[in-house]
């Protein structure tokens, strides 16, 4: 497969200066996503072969939720993890996507996404959150799926290695907003006592409240850089 440059693109679009980095904000929040996305994964394996005997009401009926449809979960998890887990190679890339990791990104989230349908039969938030699973999912998979195609057609123009990658970013920071999802969900579990809220309550707010930012901020990025395939320095 071909590699591309800013400079290589076609359709007369104006090198982009390589020195030029993104904001400190957006590579911070994208190893914040990173990392809470792998302990999140984590704990639930954990909670799930290993049932705590002691928690909070509230964590504990969440346990109780996902134990009920453990295989779904964890055919969800898992390969949600392994993606997370590939994103920084393809992201600290200026060039395409190594083959190995197109190889391991593209069959995973389509994993990922078709589980997730599934998962939101299984909703904390009821239709709240079901309904920004499936909006916020769905555009996780059209990204993925318009970045796939595009990078098949890649070898016959540049042109559509660079719109693949800045497709494939959408796709990877949409499925990050999972993980801005939990510092949301901690803010309502902290204000519990006050709010009187509960996980049914609240889930589907959160739901729509991390992954709106995540989308909103790609969105933001790709279109104040329209010549710039990247959304972090390599």
């Amino acid at each position: 497969m071909a590699s591309i440059t800013p400079t290589s693109v076609s359709h007369g679009r104006p090198p982009h200066p390589s020195s030029e980095t993104s904001p400190l904000v957006l590579r911070i929040g994208f190893w914040l996503c990173i990392v809470i996305a792998v302990a999140v994964v984590i704990r639930r394996v954990v909670a799930l072969a290993y049932p705590p005997k002691s928690s909070p009401a509230a964590m504990a009926g969440l346990d109780e939720a996902f134990a009920s449809h453990a295989a779904l979960t964890l055919a969800h998890i898992l390969p949600a993890l392994a993606f997370v887990l590939v994103t920084p190679f393809f992201v600290f890339r200026k060039s395409v996507m190594p083959a190995w990791a197109e190889r391991l990104l593209f069959p995973l989230g389509l994993v990922v996404g078709l589980t997730a349908y599934a998962m939101s039969a299984f909703a904390v938030g009821g239709w709240i959150e079901r309904s920004a699973v499936l909006l916020f999912n769905t555009l996780f998979l059209f990204s993925l799926i318009r970045a796939w195609l595009l990078y098949r057609q890649g070898s016959a123009s540049p042109d559509h290695l660079f719109r693949a990658r800045r497709w494939m970013l959408r796709a990877v920071v949409v499925l990050l907003g999972i993980a801005t999802t939990r510092p949301v969900m901690g803010v309502f579990f902290a204000t519990a006592r006050l709010t009187h809220l509960s996980p049914n309550q609240f889930f589907g707010l959160a739901f729509w409240v991390g992954f709106s930012i995540n989308t909103l901020v790609v969105e933001w990025w790709l279109r104040r850089n329209p010549t710039k395939p990247d959304l972090l320095p390599a």
